[in-house]
This record gives structure tokens, C-alpha cells and sequence, in this order.
């Protein structure tokens, strides 16, 4: 059993270490998340503090799905910060443990950041992977639209070069959002 919370700025600090050991986790697995190998729990905690700045002003959420054994997974979504494009975010680091893989989590975490950016008034969402993956096949099968594929755009953990498949999906707003709005 898994449950997912979103992370307030002071549970994120608490939590790095964890988060650190997860992004070890899927890296040396071989996913593609801009990390390249030989990749330790000091470079990922590293990386996960230096995102403490836009956690605590509320441009990056964080959401984890905790299980028996701690944090086994996780998702960001980043807000847009410029005026002409704050309908829109992009949801980055969506990753789950190896171990917890199978069970729906990851299609769980990316419905709770959609979820989210909906209540948040965001009509956009954008997001990108490797090409040909679990992550590709599973935002295709959530109703992501594909605009493109760029050949080579980003290495994997080797060093190898890897296609990448560019996403949108347009939110709606909710009829409470819509009268807000109005």
C-alpha cells in the first residue's frame, strides 16, 4: 500500500536523504533524468538541495508516494514564473523505485501533479522522456499528446545519446475554476 503527499518546503527538507536515495535508484537503473554515471547519494542529495530555493517559493511541488519502506516514488511539477506563459507548467522527475514498479504508482503520482496544476488553474502541461520507454508508453496511454521526437537530445547514464518525445496535455478548468475566473 502507497500513499502520495505533496511535500510542504519543511517535509522536503526532511525528506532529501530519501529522495536522494531514489534518484540513485532509477539512475543506476538506466533511466535518462540528466544524471551520467558513476552517480552517488551525495551528487543526488546535492541536486535535490539546490531545489529546496523553488520549494519553498512555491515554483516547484513536490509530490512522494510513501510505502512500507519509505519514499518509492515521485513527481514535480514546475510552474511557469513568466507572465505570458503562467497557464502553462511542466512536469519533471517523475521516478519510481524499481522495486515498487508494476503497481500503478507512477500512472498515480503523474494523475496527482495533473490533478494539481488543474486546481492550480494551469491549461497547459508539458514533459518530455526517452523515446520508446515505460514513461513514453505510459504518458501516451494517459492522454498526452506527442509533438515531436528530437534524435539525440539527451545521453543516458552511459553516455549513449538517446531520442527524446516531447508532450503536451491540455487541462481543463473545473466549472468552479471557470466561475473564478470569469
Amino acid at each position: 500500500m502507497h500513499t502520495i503527499a505533496r511535500l510542504s518546503p519543511d517535509d522536503f527538507r526532511g525528506s532529501v536523504k530519501s529522495l536522494a536515495d531514489l534518484l540513485v535508484d532509477v539512475v543506476t537503473d538506466g533511466a535518462s533524468l540528466g544524471f551520467l554515471a558513476p552517480f552517488d547519494q551525495k551528487a543526488a542529495a546535492a541536486w535535490w538541495h539546490a531545489r529546496q530555493p523553488a520549494v519553498d517559493d512555491g515554483s516547484l511541488t513536490v509530490w512522494v508516494a510513501h510505502g512500507p519502506g519509505g519514499i518509492t516514488g515521485t513527481v514535480s511539477l514546475v510552474l511557469e514564473r513568466k507572465p505570458n506563459g503562467r497557464h502553462r507548467a511542466e512536469i519533471v522527475k517523475l521516478m519510481v523505485h524499481r522495486d515498487a514498479r508494476g503497481q500503478g504508482l507512477a500512472r498515480a503520482l503523474l494523475a496527482t501533479a495533473e490533478q494539481a496544476a488543474a486546481r492550480a488553474g494551469t491549461t497547459l502541461l508539458l514533459l518530455d522522456t526517452v523515446t520508446g520507454t515505460a514513461a513514453d508508453h505510459l504518458y501516451r496511454g494517459t492522454g498526452w499528446t506527442r509533438y515531436g521526437i528530437v534524435p539525440g537530445y539527451a545521453a543516458d547514464p552511459g553516455g549513449t545519446l538517446e531520442d527524446c518525445s516531447f508532450y503536451y496535455k491540455r487541462l481543463t478548468l473545473s466549472p468552479s475554476q471557470a466561475d473564478g475566473a470569469a
